[in-house]
């Protein structure tokens, strides 16, 4: 006489043992699917941690109200969050935490530098991470598990370089940056296209990300009579810089930078020099078709408008929830197979795919004017 094997059993043992729940689901997608959002939700960055959760939270919303199923069968969304505080030690308890809970797929992270630290830990559980981080060394991992849904840093850098070379003729050119991996990568980046543009790169120096002493960086920018400024430094220590500028007289110059300058308060120095430009991965949603009504949604929902990339997470969990639908399964290996061939919906930048390495498809850099106290686009590729 054959015996069957009570479910319960099956599952207790299953667990008693370490091995995944989902073995007992037979692939069948649960009634309620977990996924995990990892961002700074406390310190300098909470607004834009809290912008990237709300998008999320958003798509989450919609996908109940309109009735989500898979083959059928109606499934609802539970958004556990995270603060992992900016912070590899903070990524790390915040990965540890999601995974404990039993998520499925991960949106998350913001910084780099956590990103590198947690990538491992999802890896190692087959769960799926979609990150907003732009260092290329993330995907250079090699763990199948990551997908990046921008553009890297490789290619802001040459956006960089090639727009200031183009667009920005000058017959000295000088490159800083605050001394952090983000900011020494780009300016690197950056001075390595200008100088196969065969420009004139009078000065390139690093600083620290709280240095805001300029005055002799700023004679020696008059003493180069350097016409374009490539900086990756912060907006505060931009503006400190453009002061001093201002103070010796040597304001027939143009600042470019990247996602560090290209906020509201940059607009503070707009009559201190010639230009102000800014490079950034994460496009304005204005500039896309459907923008305007994902701006509409997102502010009757939250009663302010999008602080960075809420955007792009929000079109992340349509794509998790589509990847969902094509494997059939809401295990985690099965999701990362179905991301990996997906050519994802994306309600609002139209779609999401990713080569093999987990990089973005069609990822592009866009740059960014200050004009009348805000950033106007001037142009954007993929293919910089």
């Amino acid at each position: 006489m054959k015996h069957e094997i009570n479910r319960r059993q099956f599952a207790a043992g299953a667990a008693a043992l370490g091995l995944s729940p989902w073995l007992g689901g037979c692939g069948k997608v649960p009634d309620v699917v977990k996924i995990g959002v990892a961002q700074p939700l406390s310190g300098p960055l909470a607004a834009l941690g809290q912008d990237l959760l709300n998008g999320v939270r958003l798509a989450v919303a919609e996908l109940a109200k309109t009735g989500y199923s898979v083959d059928g069968k109606r499934v609802s969304f539970e958004v556990i969050a995270q603060d992992d505080r900016a912070d590899a030690a903070g990524g790390r308890a915040a990965a540890q935490q999601l995974l404990d809970s039993g998520v499925s797929a991960v949106i998350g992270h913001l910084n780099s530098g956590v990103s590198l630290e947690t990538a491992p830990m999802y890896a190692a559980k087959n769960v799926p991470q979609l990150i907003i981080s732009t260092n290329p060394k993330i995907t250079q991992l090699g763990l199948s598990t990551t997908f990046r849904i921008v553009a890297n840093d490789a290619l802001q850098a040459r956006a960089i370089g090639a727009f200031a070379a183009a667009q920005l003729d000058a017959k000295a050119y000088a490159v800083a940056d605050d001394g952090t991996p983000y900011g020494k990568g780009l300016a690197e980046g950056a001075a390595a296209e200008l100088k196969k543009a065969n420009k004139n790169i009078a000065l390139h120096q690093s600083f620290d990300d709280k240095t805001v002493a300029f005055k002799e960086l700023a004679a020696k920018l008059k003493e180069a009579q350097v016409g374009v400024f490539v900086c990756m430094l912060n907006d505060f220590q931009a503006l400190a810089l453009l002061q001093e500028l201002q103070a010796i007289g040597h304001t027939r110059i143009t600042l470019l930078g990247g996602d560090l300058v290209k906020t509201a308060d940059m607009a503070k120095g707009m009559d201190m020099i010639d230009q102000i430009y800014a490079t950034s991965p994460v496009l304005d949603v204005a500039e896309f078709t459907t923008g305007r009504q994902f701006l509409e949604k997102y502010i009757a929902a939250y009663q302010k408008p999008p602080a960075y990339g809420g955007h792009y997470t929000y079109d992340a969990m349509y794509v998790i929830s589509e990847a969902i639908r094509k494997a059939n399964s809401a295990e985690p290996a099965a999701i990362t197979k179905a991301l990996h061939s997906i050519n994802g919906y994306a309600p609002v930048t139209g779609t999401m795919t990713w080569d093999e390495a987990g990089e973005q498809r069609y990822g592009a850099v866009g740059v960014y004017e200050l004009r009348k106290g805000s950033w106007e686009l001037r142009m954007r590729s993929d293919r910089w």
